[in-house]
Parts: structure tokens; sequence; C-alpha cells
């Protein structure tokens, strides 16, 4: 993998909660957390932890949606995060386990009491090719059973290891074969809350099986792009399509700075230093966002409507982007980032490793919201859906193609589609992005103008969360709201400045990221935990919970337990 050495950069492995954390005071306030988890793993196993995986949380900035349309994201990493303390499991442990000790097992323990011990062990798949003799037997890759219409907490630890097993070990019998595992998870990312913690989740599991086994001492051990596009493909195990915001945010985040994230022509992230008086405060509106149990009709059914816009938009525009050979046309799809590219003239092959030009781009998006998003209305009446039939009809493609293409891979539940108010948002937010990033490089300048800026694109990117891709929820529009109204509350320093608020994360319930000054912070968060009514009679430590400040924190490591 090519790109910034953010991406090309070895896994952090450490030995101090300074170095995992960043500061000394920030690793001062985890410490009993971490110690916890070791004792309680040797009460549970009877043996010491070897090393603990750590992966944090995610706050998108700005950039909701337009990561699995290839367009640039600006999230940061937040000190919430998923641990997982793990250790081989020794030999002398297997009467304890009679089912637990095959080649690669896992016990699984989580520190959470709603949650049960669980056992299981991968398995060599052999399956029957129809390019090979009725008689002859195929090697099929390592399977965990993951059952998608019931997602428990062990289903992201399973998705974890999947990607170990199966880019880290052969399936053969004659090969080297994982070792049996204890591990024993926590966290204190919020589930559902839009702050990334089945990412966390997945990202922490993974690093917990490559340390486990050995992976990280060998010339295989992953950069940090390549634990990316991993955990990626693991996260699909558990039924959704995802970007790669969250695991970019996860794995590659530098303390103190957000990151400009981009994924064409390859990976590359950019650490970006926010003006010196931004804080952003999240806040959780209470109402749980699971993308995996609700993606047929959310998260999945909007990239299938993303994907579809960019097919129409393709053939509307007369762009070549599927490929001959012998005659034989190869479909594939495209994104609305690629329609963007070539029809602005600066498209480059997959493999050409050129640095993106984020001026041909911000052109490109300026002139594409003027000339074409019209097609993808329907051809008459006042709405903004339109029909499946007239979706294939005006796509180019014929039915069997087009159901093939972009509906038989993906579980979605609807009669009409929105291609016009999806498309419109991600190319206006990607635009948004560009804009906040430029704002935030500008040398010098006003400090308070370049907060209120960024506070503009934040409240607008929101609306357009709100009105044209439709993922927010009326508890996050209250939420945003009471948060906005901060500006007309008299601190003694003037009124409050709260410069934007916006849902951050798939949306549809989660939590919301407000733009406040350093100084107005404290006040702030008392605001809006006594102005959100579903914070009405909560303890003072669950409302700690719920509305916190945060700082860009460090992305992903592994912690090596030392006695």
């Amino acid at each position: 993998m090519t790109g910034l050495p953010a991406a090309d950069a070895p896994i952090p492995i450490f030995t101090t909660l300074k170095e995992v954390y960043g500061t000394l005071p920030t690793a001062a306030k985890h410490a009993e957390r971490w110690d916890k988890l070791v004792r309680e793993f040797e009460i549970k196993f009877g043996h010491k932890p070897t090393h603990v995986a750590r992966a944090p949380g995610r706050v998108n900035l700005i950039s909701e949606h337009i990561d699995y349309a290839d367009f640039g994201v600006f999230p940061a990493a937040i000190e919430h995060d998923i641990l997982i303390a793990c250790a081989p499991r020794p030999a002398s442990t297997a009467a304890a386990h009679p089912d637990g000790h095959a080649p690669g097992s896992v016990v699984a323990e989580n520190l959470h009491p709603c949650y049960t011990r669980q056992v299981f062990s991968p398995t060599r798949r052999h399956t029957l090719g129809d390019d090979v003799p009725l008689d002859a037997v195929r090697v099929a890759p390592w399977h965990l059973d993951i059952d998608k219409s019931e997602l428990r907490w062990e289903s992201y630890v399973k998705a974890g290891y999947y990607g170990v097993l199966n880019h880290f070990f052969s399936p053969l019998s004659t090969s080297p074969v994982p070792v049996p595992v204890d591990i024993l998870v926590t966290g204190n990312v919020p589930p559902g809350s839009g702050l990334s913690s089945s990412a966390a989740m997945v990202v922490s599991s993974t690093l917990a099986f490559l340390a486990v086994n050995g992976i990280f001492d060998g010339e295989n051990a992953p950069t940090k792009g390549e634990l990316v596009n991993i955990a990626m493909e693991n996260e699909r195990r558990v039924g959704v399509n995802s970007g790669g915001m969250d695991q970019s945010a996860s794995v590659i985040a530098l303390p103190g700075s957000a990151l400009y994230v981009s994924f064409v022509p390859s990976l590359r992230a950019e650490p970006i230093v926010l003006p010196r008086d931004a804080v952003f405060v999240c806040a959780n509106s209470l109402v749980v966002s699971n993308k995996a149990e609700s993606a047929k009709h959310q998260y999945n059914l909007r990239v299938a409507e993303t994907l579809a816009a960019a097919r129409l938009l393709s053939h509307y525009l007369n762009l070549q982007v599927d490929s001959t050979d012998g005659g034989n046309v190869k479909r594939r799809p495209v994104t609305l980032r690629e329609v963007l590219a070539r029809k602005s003239g600066f498209y480059r092959d997959e493999q050409d490793a050129q640095l993106e030009d984020l001026v041909q781009l911000q052109k490109g998006l300026v002139d594409i919201l003027g000339i074409a998003m019209d097609y993808l209305l329907p051809k008459s009446g006042d709405r903004t859906d339109i029909s499946l039939d007239e979706m294939i009809d005006k796509s180019g493609l014929d039915e069997a193609e087009f159901r093939k293409m972009y509906l038989s891979g993906v579980d979605v539940e609807t009669t009409n589609f929105e291609l016009y108010l999806r498309a419109r948002h991600v190319f206006e937010e990607a635009l948004r992005v560009l804009e906040f990033r430029e704002v935030c490089l500008a040398e010098g300048g006003n400090e308070e103008f370049k907060l209120q800026t960024l506070g503009k694109l934040m409240n607008d990117s929101y609306d357009s969360c709100h009105m044209q891709f439709d993922c927010s929820h009326p508890k996050l529009n209250d939420l945003v709201r009471v948060a906005r109204s901060f500006g007309e509350v008299e601190t003694g320093r003037g009124k409050g400045r709260i410069y934007g608020s916006r849902m951050t994360g798939a949306g549809w319930g989660g939590c919301t990221v407000s733009l406040v000054h350093r100084e107005d912070v404290e006040a702030f968060i008392m605001h809006v935990k006594k102005g959100y009514a579903s914070y009405e009679g909560m303890s003072e430590e669950d409302l700690a919970s719920c509305v916190f400040a945060t700082e860009p924190g460090m992305g992903a490591c592994v912690f090596k337990v030392i006695d």
C-alpha cells in the first residue's frame, strides 16, 4: 500500500500508558481501568495476559456518508476505547476448557455483566468447486459462524478474528495453525452512539489475534493502512458495508490532530491541526443506532442509492466506465467520485499512485452540482424519489444486469429510491470537507473567524444530513437545537460561544458533536445536561458518560504486558 507515512507506519507496540494516551494526565485517568482489566483476566483464566489491544472510537467532525462514495473524510479519534486483554491459553488449562483447546479456539469473556462467556473455534472448510473433479477436494479458507440475523458482542470478536485467519494462516492442513486464545473485553464507547463502537471492537479484536499469534514479531506484520483494509473487510462479516472512515480514524489517528483521510487512488491520511481554541463536545441522544440490524432500510440502502446514482449519472454523461474483453462488456459498480473525476478529466487508473489533486476535485464538485443532477429526478411529478423501473430504465443497463450489480449483493428494503437528494448531499458534503480542511490549514488570520466558518460548515452539514440524506432522528434534532441555543446564554464573558452542532456517525440516533470555544466548554456541557429532556433524572456519573469534551487522541495500538 502506498500513501503518506501515517498510513504506512507500523502498528505501535507500547509498554506504558503515557505512550498509549499521549500525556500523563490522560494516562492517569485510565490507569485503574487497565489495572482492573489485567486483574480480572488473571482471576477468570488463571494466568496473566500477554497483551492488551486498544482501539479508540472516533468522532466525525464533518463528512457524513461520503466515504463509501470514495470522497475524503475528516474524523478524529477520541479517548473512549475498546480494550481486549489476551494471551495464548496454556496447555495446562485444557481440562478446564475441554471444548476450547482445539487449534485457534477462543474462550471469550466480557467485563460487562450482561455478557456471558463464549467459546468458539475456527474450522477449515473443504468444498467442491465447479472446476475440479467430484472426487477431488479443494481447500477453502478458515470459517467462523456469525449469525447476522442476531448479532451479539462476540460476533464482532469473530469478525476481527476472520481477517487474521484468512490473511495470515494458510488453510492447508500442513501449515501452522493459530494458537488457542483467552480474551477479556471491556470498553467505554457507547454502542449505537455514532462513535464507531463496532469499528473499534473489530479493530481491537483484529489486533488482539495478531498480537497473541506473534504476527507483530515477524516480517508479515501489517502497516496501519493494511490493518484498515483488513478491518473494513472484517466488519462486512457482520453485514455492514463500511466505507473505511471509521477504521481509518481508529487506526491511523495521532494525538492533537484530526485526519483528512482520502481513499483514491490509495489510502492517505493527512494529520490536520485544529484551531487552538477549538474543542469538540459529544452528546449522546440515548437513541441506539444499530447499523447492522437496521441496514436494509437505512445504512445499506443509502450505499445502494449512491452507487445507483453514480451509474445513472455515468450513463447520462456518456462516460466509459465499463470495459470490454473480446467483445464482451464487463460491468462494474462505479462511485460518485469516479463519475466526478471522469467528467472533470482527472480520472486516474486505480493503480496510479499519484496524489489526489484537491484543487481539481473542488472545481469538479462545483461544476457537477450545476450540470447533471436533474437526471436523477423522475420524469414527471414533483416528487424527488424514483421508482425501481424508472431507475433501471435511466441506468442504461437491462433489468437483470442492474439487479445483479446493485441489488443482489446487499439486503435493502424499499419501493422507491431517493437518488437525487442522496447524490446532492454527497457532492455538497465533499465540498464542505475540502473547505473545512482549508480553514484549518490556513496560516494566520483571525481565529474567531476560523471557528465561525468551521461551525457554519458543521451546521450546513447537519441540515443536509437531516433534509437530503434523511439520516437524522427527532431526538438528534432536539439535541442539536439545545446545543445551538447556548449561543443565547450569558456566560459572564458574553454570549455562549457555540459555533456549530451536528450529528456524528451514521445517524438515525447516536451522538451529536458541537464545536465550542475552549473557555466555554464547562458552561456548554452544563447547558446541554439541563436542556435535553432525555437526560432528566440521570445521575451525574451517567451524565458524564453522555456529554463529554474530546480532543483528538492516539489511534489503535498494542500494549505489551510486562511483569
